[in-house]
C-alpha cells in the first residue's frame, strides 16, 4: 500500500490537497469521529450534528466514487478516543509508505501533527490547505515589516488577486474598495426577511442527532430543527437560495439586529464554507456574478465579499502569524469571568438574551450580534479573555480555532494592544438601539444611564474609557470619547463610575 490519508471534520471536499495524485486503487483514506476532538470543549450539539452527518455523508460518496476507506463512527466506548490512536493502529495493519494530510486549522491538533513522523516512525506529508485564496507564507509576505496590519490594506490585495470585483483596469467596481457605510441601515419589518433555507434530515442525519443526543446530554444547546445542509449539493442550494432571496438586501440590513428575526439577510453559509462543503472562492464568485447580473447592488456584494476575501483571509493569516503565544495575550489585564448567563440566556439584558437565546437554538448569530452585543458586554465587563473565545469557539456551528480566536480575542476583546484592530469596539447601549428594535422591549432603560433601571451598557461604557485611559488616550480615534467624558460635569461622573461598579458586583444578576 502507498499512502494513508487522512481527512479532517473540517476537510470535506475531493478538492483538498491531501487527495492531489492519490490513487484510489493503492492509497486509503482515514476519517474518524473521535471522543477527543468532540468534547475538548463543549460543542454546540448542532455544531456536533452537522459536522458528523456532514463526514458520514462525504465518506459515503467517497466510497461511491471508489475510494477504500476506513471510516470510525463515534462511541463513547471506541477503543481510539483520539486522532493519533486511529492513525496508529491502521500503520500496524496496512504499514503506509507515508501519512498524507492536509494542514489543520487549530494550533493544538497542529501540534499533535507535527509529532506523529517522530512519534509514529512514517513520514508524514502535510500540505498546503490550498481552500484559502492566501497562503500562510503569502500572509507572512505581505505582514512582514508591518508596525500594524490593517485589513483593508490585505483585502484591496486580494481583490487584485483574484480579479473579484474588479475593473479591466484594475480598479474596484463602483468605484470603491468599500461600501461598509451604505451597510448601517435599521430594519423596520420591511422589506419581509425570508424563510432561512432549510433541509430536512435524512437517514444518516437522524441516526447522527440521536446520537448527539444520547452522549452529549450536557453540552451546549439542542438538536431540535436541525436543517443545516450536511452534503455539497445541499449547501449549493443553501448558496442559491441566498443568491436568489436574501443577497438583495443584506447589504442594507447586513448590520441590523431584530426582536422578531433570527436570520433577517445573513447567508448562513459560514458553517458549510468552514468545513469544506463550499468553496470560498466559489461563493464570491456567485457573489459577483450578481452584482454584473443585476440581481443584487453593489454594497451588498462587496459587503459579503469582504467578509470572506477580507476577514476570514486576514485573520487566518493572523492567526497562523502568531500562535500559539497570540491565544495568551490580555493586554488589557481582564481578570473578570464569564457571566453564567451567557450559557443560559438568563439575564434582563434583552439584547444579550435575544442574541444568546438565538445561539443556544441555532448554533448561529450574525456578526453584530457577536460583536457588537456579546462581545461587546464581555469588553466592557472585563471578561477574561480566554473565557470568552472559549464560549465562542464552543457555541458556534462555524467556529473553529484558526477563525474565532483572532476575532474574539483581536477585535472584540482588543487583548492584542490593536495588532488585529485599531480600536476597540466599545459602545453604549445607543449603537443597540440604533441597530435593532430590542431597546423598546427591555427591562432596562437605554435612556437612562445611572438609574436602577438603566440601561447596562450606559453606564459599563464610561467605566470602560475611564479605567482605560492610558491604554486609549493617545489613540487618535478615540480622542473624542475622552474629551465627552471630561466635559461630563463631576457629579455625573462619580454616579456613572457608581452604577457601573455596582454592575460589575452584581453580573450575574443581570
Amino acid at each position: 500500500m502507498a499512502n494513508l490519508i487522512l481527512i479532517l471534520g473540517d476537510q470535506l471536499t475531493t478538492d483538498i490537497s491531501a487527495l492531489e495524485g492519490a490513487d484510489p486503487k493503492r492509497d486509503r483514506i482515514v476519517m474518524a469521529e473521535v471522543h477527543e476532538e468532540a468534547s475538548y470543549t463543549n460543542h454546540h450539539k448542532k455544531k456536533l450534528v452537522l459536522l458528523f452527518s456532514a463526514m458520514r455523508h462525504f465518506g459515503q460518496q467517497l466510497e461511491q466514487d471508489g475510494w477504500r476507506v476506513h471510516y470510525q463512527h463515534y462511541h463513547p466506548d471506541n477503543e481510539h478516543q483520539s486522532l493519533e490512536a486511529v492513525v496508529s493502529t491502521l500503520l500496524e495493519d496496512l504499514s503506509p509508505d507515508t501519512i498524507i494530510t492536509t494542514e489543520c486549522g487549530e494550533w493544538r491538533l497542529h501540534n499533535q501533527i507535527n509529532q506523529w513522523q517522530e512519534r509514529l516512525g512514517v513520514p508524514v506529508d502535510t500540505r498546503t490547505d490550498t481552500r484559502f485564496i492566501a497562503s500562510k507564507r503569502e500572509f507572512a509576505d505581505w505582514a512582514e515589516d508591518r508596525k500594524q496590519l490593517r485589513m483593508e490594506f490585505f483585502y484591496r490585495e486580494m481583490r487584485r488577486k483574484t480579479g473579484l470585483l474588479m475593473t479591466p483596469d484594475d480598479k474596484p467596481e463602483g468605484g470603491s474598495w468599500n461600501f461598509d457605510a451604505d451597510n448601517r441601515r435599521k430594519w423596520s419589518g420591511k422589506p419581509p426577511a425570508p424563510a432561512p433555507f432549510r433541509i430536512e434530515p435524512d437517514t444518516i442525519t437522524r441516526d447522527v442527532i440521536d446520537l448527539v443526543d444520547q452522549h452529549f446530554p450536557d453540552h451546549f444547546g439542542n438538536t431540535d430543527d436541525f436543517h443545516f445542509a450536511v452534503t455539497h449539493g445541499d449547501a449549493q442550494e443553501a448558496l442559491n437560495y441566498f443568491i436568489e432571496f436574501t443577497l438583495p438586501c443584506f447589504g442594507d440590513y447586513q448590520d441590523a439586529m431584530s426582536d422578531t428575526e433570527d436570520w433577517l439577510f445573513h447567508s448562513i453559509l459560514s458553517p458549510y464554507i468552514n468545513c469544506g462543503l463550499l468553496d470560498p472562492l466559489a461563493v464570491c464568485e456567485a457573489a459577483a456574478r450578481a452584482w454584473y447580473a443585476g440581481l443584487a447592488p453593489i454594497n451588498a456584494v462587496e459587503g459579503f465579499i469582504r467578509q470572506i476575501l477580507g476577514w476570514r483571509e486576514f485573520v487566518r493569516g493572523i492567526y497562523w502569524l502568531h500562535m500559539p503565544g497570540y491565544a495568551k495575550e490580555n493586554r488589557l489585564g481582564n481578570t473578570r469571568s464569564l457571566p453564567w448567563f451567557y450559557w443560559t440566556g438568563e439575564t434582563k439584558m434583552r439584547c444579550m438574551h435575544k442574541a444568546i437565546d438565538a445561539t443556544r437554538r441555532n448554533a448561529y448569530a450574525h456578526h453584530i450580534q457577536r460583536l457588537m452585543v456579546t462581545g461587546n458586554f464581555a469588553l466592557l465587563a472585563g471578561v477574561k479573555p480566554e473565557e470568552i473565545c472559549d464560549w465562542y469557539l464552543a457555541v458556534y456551528a462555524d467556529a473553529y480555532d484558526w477563525v474565532e480566536l483572532p476575532n474574539v480575542l483581536g477585535m472584540v476583546m482588543h487583548a492584542d494592544g490593536g495588532y488585529l484592530g485599531s480600536k476597540p469596539y466599545a459602545a453604549s447601549g445607543k449603537y443597540i438601539q440604533r441597530m435593532s428594535d430590542h431597546c423598546a422591549n427591555c427591562h432596562y432603560k437605554v435612556s437612562k444611564s445611572t438609574e436602577p433601571d438603566a440601561c447596562p451598557f450606559n453606564s459599563l461604557y464610561w467605566h470602560f474609557i475611564d479605567r482605560h485611559r492610558a491604554d486609549f488616550e493617545g489613540n487618535p480615534r478615540m480622542g473624542m470619547m475622552y474629551r465627552n467624558w471630561e466635559k461630563q460635569k463631576p457629579e455625573k461622573r462619580e454616579a456613572l463610575l457608581k452604577r457601573a461598579n455596582y454592575l460589575l458586583e452584581h453580573l450575574e444578576e443581570l
